[in-house]
């Protein structure tokens, strides 16, 4: 097959794509008006989020057998037309699952102990242990929201601590020995934390608002590092002035762009955003959690496998 890459990649992908059989073509900076011109000639895409998939793309697409893209959410691609049309999809959440498992356990853990304003207090020159004494996450109650390869990744991290994990999901049965699936009432009811781990759906877009936090029984703190527009920024900041939400741990905000690659939507920044920068109680991070080095192999040879697995058996 002869194979578009539009992204940058583990160069494994390439590698034991062309020791297959398959011609590769790195297109790395080709603009989506180039791409659509060359697409005919492919039978399959290979990208991360560059570059958004949809009718128009899939149209042009006209001997396409898969798009893959090179992380664990779909959102960039349009799967009802690409079924319509024949064209099978990857992802890859195997790949980076761990990664993000570690860094939301990293965030959390970070929260609880204040590690961020101690941090910037002793660059400062001032030692305030009592203002900085933490919490301890054993006997606390985590509640994970969407339970996939995400949110079992982080559960699993859980396992050493003295915790209860809660795992609420729109799919039944999916729990297990790491996390107890319970209605969303509970979750609301029993949360200490609040972890989210779903994709950006119409159902997660703008999740997070002023009647969810306030939903909830207890103050809590939130990570996410799933979807940055399933948080509403305004309502969150009220949130945490107000205690209802006692720390955030944020790897994605709302106003990052859809390519993920750079933060604003508007040049301007927002009002929210730059009170949130000036909070003490909020670690921040560039869209990272499933981006590390091993991440970077795992994501490229879950890709590699899955097509292999459908073309050249």
């Amino acid at each position: 097959m002869k194979i578009l890459h539009l992204d940058k990649n583990h160069p494994l992908l390439t590698q034991q794509l062309k020791a297959a059989g398959h011609q590769n073509t790195e297109a790395y900076q080709v603009s989506r008006a180039e791409a659509l011109e060359i697409l005919p000639e492919y039978d399959g895409v290979v990208l991360r989020s560059r570059i958004t998939v949809d009718q128009e793309f899939l149209d042009a697409g006209q001997r396409l057998k898969f798009i893959a893209r090179v992380g664990a959410g779909m959102e960039s691609i349009d799967a009802t037309v690409a079924q319509e049309k024949g064209i099978q999809l990857f992802s890859a959440p195997e790949g980076n699952r761990n990664a993000v498992g570690e860094h939301a356990l990293g965030m959390l853990l970070g929260l609880l102990n204040k590690l961020m304003p101690a941090h910037q207090q002793i660059k400062k020159g001032q030692w305030n242990r009592e203002a900085n004494r933490g919490l301890e996450l054993d006997y606390r109650t985590v509640g994970i929201i969407g339970y996939g390869n995400m949110g079992k990744a982080f559960a699993r991290k859980l396992r050493g601590f003295e915790c209860r994990v809660l795992c609420y999901d729109i799919l039944a049965d999916v729990g297990d020995e790491n996390a107890q699936q319970v209605d969303f009432e509970t979750l609301q009811k029993e949360a200490d934390v609040i972890s989210l781990h779903t994709p950006w759906t119409p159902l997660t877009d703008k999740m997070v608002d002023g009647e969810f936090i306030n939903g909830f029984s207890k103050a809590f703190f939130l990570i996410n590092t799933a979807r940055g527009k399933s948080v509403v920024t305004a309502d969150l900041v009220n949130a945490l002035k107000s205690g209802k939400v006692l720390g955030a741990g944020l790897d994605v905000l709302e106003y990052e762009k859809s390519s993920f690659e750079s933060l604003f939507e508007a040049d301007k920044m927002p009002q929210a955003l730059a009170e949130l920068l000036e909070m003490d109680q909020v670690i921040l991070s560039p869209h990272i959690a499933g981006w590390t080095v091993e991440s970077l192999e795992k994501l490229a040879q879950t890709i590699v496998d899955k097509i292999k697995n459908a073309f050249d058996n």
